[in-house]
């Protein structure tokens, strides 16, 4: 008997609550907005990656062409380069890569690539920049210092090799990416580049650059 009037009286009282409609768009919207953050977090993640992607190329792109420019011309009409021309390669590209911070979440690694006296290829030197751990994908300084052995740097299909009398700056960069929003994890992982560039005049092709400055050279180990 109690259960039987407790059951009109709940049907009396929720009686109204079964025609009224009003808050039918607010709770769908409340259900829905969880799908419409992890999209909308999503796409703006998915562009910033696109953004930082390009950026790293175009990073890539200027330390090899300015690499390229490297060097002050002497009497015997041969451009110099130093150990802190090189440093200031490296500065240039972390002031560039701006708030991506390449100098601590990513990495670079400028390699001159030459003949050697065999005809063969080797990479006379290597230096490197960021805290970003990994070492060159393609040889490191010394490979190929006698003998036609190493082929060059860069992919098999994509083989570089430098001619006679004269270098060639590989660039190899990687960018751990480093994303904005942090509501989902999206599998980006490391952004790698390649770029390279020849010299633009003639060079001293001396296994390591001269030191007379007295920097702390930005080797590799």
């Amino acid at each position: 008997m109690i259960r039987l009037r407790l059951k009109r009286w709940a049907a009396r009282a929720f009686a109204p609550l079964r025609r009224d409609s009003r808050g039918l768009a607010l709770t769908e919207f409340a259900f829905a907005l969880p799908i419409l953050m992890v999209l909308m977090a999503s796409g703006l993640e998915l562009a910033n990656f696109v953004l930082a992607t390009k950026r790293m190329g175009d990073l890539a792109v200027l330390v090899a062409d300015n690499a390229s420019r490297m060097g002050k011309r002497g009497t015997s009409n041969i451009n110099a380069i130093t150990e802190a021309e090189i440093n200031d390669v490296f500065i240039g590209a972390a002031l560039q890569s701006g708030a991506l911070d390449m100098e601590n979440h990513g990495r670079i690694i400028l390699s001159s690539l030459q003949q050697n006296e065999d005809g063969g290829q080797w990479i006379a030197w290597q230096r490197c920049f960021g805290n970003l751990e990994g070492g060159s994908l393609y040889g490191e300084q010394g490979d190929g210092r006698s003998g036609t052995g190493f082929p060059g740097m860069g992919p098999a299909d994509r083989m570089i090799t430098a001619p006679a009398g004269t270098a060639v700056m590989v660039v190899e960069l990687a960018y751990e990416y480093q994303p904005v929003v942090g509501v989902v994890e999206l599998p980006f992982g490391t952004i790698s580049e390649l770029a390279v560039f020849n010299v633009r005049e003639a060079r001293d092709l001396s296994d390591d650059p001269p030191n007379p400055e007295g920097v702390e050279p930005s080797r590799c180990e």
